[in-house]
């Protein structure tokens, strides 16, 4: 009997050791797949910076193309203008005038960029900046929706070809663009840093 209480507890030290190992190691599994402190130091600035740049673009040339007799202030040449137009539809005026469908939609797309941050690891540089990049563009856009009557500010105009002119866009869309290009550039697999396992 005394044997046998012997044996138990020997096999519950042992495990006791061996499951605080297994406990040690999927911790510190879980650690090494999420974003460590660099990543955060890197996406929460890019948004913020993004979303006060955009919101403070958006301001200030609205206001200086609305004093111009033309409606259009012209930065070089033909070839890049600031206009001051107002978008109540997505890109290329997708879903014209559905502001609550938009506005649930860029609440959806803000859900998914964080949760794909929250599981995007240490090491991926590029793409903490894009989807830093991603969320500031979306929030800028959203700020607009919500606060704006469903309507986002355009004012960046710039010539495609002669006669021929892009839709006009502002900073947000922009942010979109350059975190789309990283994310191809980080699939190319330019930016990746390895990390200790």
């Amino acid at each position: 009997m005394t044997q046998s209480r012997k044996d138990h507890s020997d096999a519950r030290q042992g495990c006791g050791v061996s499951c605080h190992h297994t406990s040690r190691s999927t911790l510190s599994s879980v650690r090494t797949k999420l974003p460590d402190r660099t990543a955060h130091l890197i996406f929460w600035p890019v948004v913020v910076i993004g979303l006060v740049l955009d919101l403070w673009t958006k301001s200030i040339v609205f206001a200086w193309v609305q004093r111009q007799p033309s409606q259009i202030v012209f930065v070089i040449d033909d070839l890049l203008r600031f206009v001051a137009e107002m978008n109540a539809g997505a890109a290329w005026g997708i879903a014209m005038g559905r502001r609550y469908l938009l506005i649930t939609v860029s609440v959806a797309a803000l859900a998914v960029i964080l949760v794909v941050f929250l599981l995007s690891g240490p090491g991926q540089r590029l793409i903490h900046i894009a989807l830093g990049l991603f969320a500031a563009g979306v929030c800028g856009n959203l700020y607009d929706r919500i606060f704006n009557d469903g309507q986002v500010r355009d004012f960046i105009d710039v010539a495609v070809w002669p006669g021929k002119r892009w839709p006009a866009f502002n900073v947000a869309d922009a942010m979109l663009c350059v975190g789309v290009g990283l994310m191809i550039l980080s699939s190319l697999g330019v930016g990746k840093r390895n990390v200790a396992q």
